[in-house]
C-alpha cells in the first residue's frame, strides 16, 4: 500500500500535501513553491511555515478540526462506509468545501474556482426540497454521500452548508463555495432554532460582531439560516473563500479536547493567542472580553475553544464574528458549568468580584475596564432583550421566557462585580 495524498489548495495554489502512510499515520508538508513565496501565509498559527514535515501529533488538531464531531462524525462515517477515526478518509470524502479558504483534493483534481465560470447556477429548492434535506440530515450529516457534494463543518450539531440563489436556498454545485449554513433544531431540546436566533440577534443588537442569522419555518419545520463570514463576493461578483481557523486549531488542541477541563483552551490561552496572532490585538482582546461577559449573561455554558475563531482576511488576522451562541441554561439537562471558567468560577452562582479580578488578571486587562464593560453590557441587554425577541418569526412562543431569563441573569452579573 502506497502513501495516500490529498493536495491542500488555497484558492488557485497548492499549500502542501496532507498524507496518510501505509500504517495509517497522517502528516502534512508545505510545498516548496509555497515556502519559497514570502507573501504566502501559514496554514495555521499552529503550523508555521517550515520545510520539515509535520507529524500526526502536530497536524491533526488543524486537519481533524475541519471535520464534524461526536455523533455527527460517527453517523457521517457510517453513511460513507469508512472508519469514524480515519481523518484522512473523512477529508477525502468531505473536504471539498470546509471552514476557511481550503479545499482538499486528490492528485490530478483542480478546484472548480480555477476553471472558467460556466455561468451555471444551482437550482433553488422548493419547500418540499428543504424538508427532504431536514429529513435526511439525522441519518446523513452534511448530506455525506450525496452525489457531487463534499462538504465539511466542525461541530457536534447537525447542519449543512448551502448557497442562496436570488434569496432562495440551494445545494451548491460541486466544488463551489457555499454561502450559508442550514441548521435544523436539536431534536433533544425544545426551541433551539429560536433560542439561537434570539441570542445571536441579541449579540448583534448590543453591538457585538456576530454572524447574521434568521429563524425560518417551512411546512411547520423550523431551521436556522446562518450567513458564512468566511465567504466574500469579489469585485466582479465571484464568491471567494476566506481563511479561518478556530482557537483549538490555532493552539494545536485536538477537537476531542476542546473543553478547558479536558486540556482545551482557557481564557488565558485565548487572550494570549490574540496578542500573538492578531493584527489589531487591542481591538480583538476587547471583543473576546465582551464575548465572555455576554455568554455568562445569556447563559451560554458551551462556549469552548472551537466556538471562537480567527479570520485571515485582507485586514490581517482578527477575531472572527461570534457564532453558535445558545442559551444552554434554558435546558436543565445540560450542565450550567461554563466550558471556560471565568476567573476560576464555573457558574454564575459562583461569580463574585474576586472571580472577576482573577479573570481580568488572566486576560491582562485592568479590572476597572472589565467592571465598566459588565455594567454597560448588562444595561444594553436589559434594554434590548424584549425588542429582539419580537423579531423571531418562526415560533415566538419558543423564546417567550428567554428575555426575562436573560434580564434576570444580567442583574445577577451586574451584582457579581460589586
Amino acid at each position: 500500500m502506497t502513501t495516500k495524498v490529498l493536495n491542500v489548495w488555497w484558492d488557485s495554489r497548492v499549500v502542501g500535501q496532507f498524507t496518510q502512510d501505509r500504517h495509517g499515520d497522517i502528516a502534512f508538508q508545505y510545498s516548496e513553491a509555497w515556502l519559497g513565496d514570502q507573501n504566502t501565509p501559514s496554514l495555521s498559527a499552529s503550523l508555521p511555515k517550515r520545510s520539515e514535515q509535520f507529524s500526526r501529533r502536530e497536524c491533526r488538531p488543524f486537519f481533524g478540526g475541519l471535520l464534524p464531531e461526536e455523533s455527527q462524525r460517527l453517523i457521517a462515517a457510517q453513511a460513507l462506509g469508512i472508519s469514524p477515526g480515519n481523518d484522512f478518509a473523512l477529508l477525502d470524502r468531505l473536504g471539498g468545501d470546509v471552514a476557511g479558504a481550503l479545499q482538499l483534493l486528490q492528485e490530478g483534481e483542480i478546484p472548480s474556482d480555477v476553471i472558467m465560470d460556466t455561468g451555471i447556477h444551482p437550482t433553488p429548492l422548493d419547500d418540499a426540497g428543504i424538508v427532504r434535506i431536514l429529513d435526511a440530515l439525522p441519518n446523513r450529516p452534511l448530506l455525506a454521500g450525496e452525489d457531487g457534494l463534499r462538504l465539511s463543518l466542525a461541530g457536534a450539531q447537525s447542519k449543512v452548508p448551502v448557497v442562496l440563489v436570488d434569496g432562495r436556498i440551494a445545494l451548491p454545485l460541486p466544488g463551489r463555495p457555499t454561502t450559508h449554513i442550514l441548521k435544523p433544531p436539536i431534536a433533544r431540546f425544545k426551541g433551539t432554532t429560536e433560542n439561537e436566533a434570539f441570542v445571536m440577534n441579541l449579540a448583534a443588537g448590543i453591538g457585538l460582531d456576530a454572524a447574521p442569522v434568521e429563524a425560518i419555518s417551512v411546512e411547520g419545520r423550523p431551521f436556522l439560516l446562518v450567513e458564512r463570514y468566511d465567504r466574500v463576493r469579489d469585485k466582479i461578483g465571484i464568491m471567494r473563500r476566506v481563511h479561518q481557523e478556530d482557537f483549538c486549531q490555532a493552539l494545536g488542541v485536538p477537537p476531542e479536547n476542546k473543553y478547558a477541563s479536558e486540556g482545551g483552551p482557557t481564557f488565558k490561552d485565548c487572550f494570549e493567542l490574540l496578542r500573538r496572532v492578531s493584527a489589531r490585538p487591542a481591538t480583538d482582546i476587547a471583543k473576546l472580553l465582551d464575548a465572555a461577559i455576554f455568554n455568562l449573561i445569556v447563559g451560554n455554558a458551551d462556549a469552548h475553544g472551537k466556538n471562537y475563531s480567527i479570520l485571515y482576511d485582507e485586514h490581517g488576522p482578527r477575531m472572527a464574528p461570534l457564532y453558535d451562541l445558545l442559551s444552554t441554561v434554558a435546558y436543565p439537562d445540560l450542565s450550567p458549568k461554563m466550558a471556560m471558567r471565568i476567573g476560576n468560577r464555573a457558574t454564575l452562582a459562583e461569580m463574585d468580584a474576586d472571580g472577576w479580578k482573577t479573570f481580568a488578571k488572566d486576560a491582562g486587562i485592568g479590572f476597572a475596564l472589565v467592571r465598566r464593560r459588565i455594567s454597560e453590557m448588562c444595561d444594553a441587554i436589559m434594554k434590548q432583550a424584549g425588542d429582539v425577541s419580537a423579531i423571531i418569526q418562526s415560533d415566538r412562543a419558543a423564546v417567550a421566557e428567554l428575555p426575562e431569563s436573560v434580564r434576570h441573569r444580567a442583574t445577577l452579573v451586574s451584582l457579581s462585580v460589586r
